[in-house]
């Protein structure tokens, strides 16, 4: 995971690959759901505190998928800004059912 990206297109190849288990898939989807939801719920009901809960909703459900089915790091830990814009490009491509 060493290999420096130049751009975001060149490392989403690379962050699919780390992604090959289908519940890791499913597990990194549903807490992006999961995240969506709750942040909603959090502006409707203006209880801001609960906004530092989102970061864990969404990589505690990731990361069981990594450590526990691909077997990986995640690759937050290397790119955690390009894995964060990765994350949300593989939830619209599994939403759109391209992936």
């Amino acid at each position: 995971m060493t290999k420096p990206y130049k751009n975001f297109s060149d490392f989403y190849p690379f962050y699919l690959s780390q992604h090959q288990h289908p519940v890791c898939r499913q597990l990194h989807f549903i807490g992006s759901i999961t995240t969506l939801i709750v942040l909603v719920l959090i502006l409707y009901n203006q209880h801001f505190i609960w906004l530092l809960s989102l970061p864990l909703i969404g990589y505690g459900f990731a990361w069981v998928g990594h450590f526990v089915f691909e077997k990986n790091r995640p690759a937050t830990f290397t790119y955690p800004l390009w894995s964060f814009m990765g994350d949300w490009v593989m939830f619209w491509q599994i939403l759109n059912r391209k992936l």
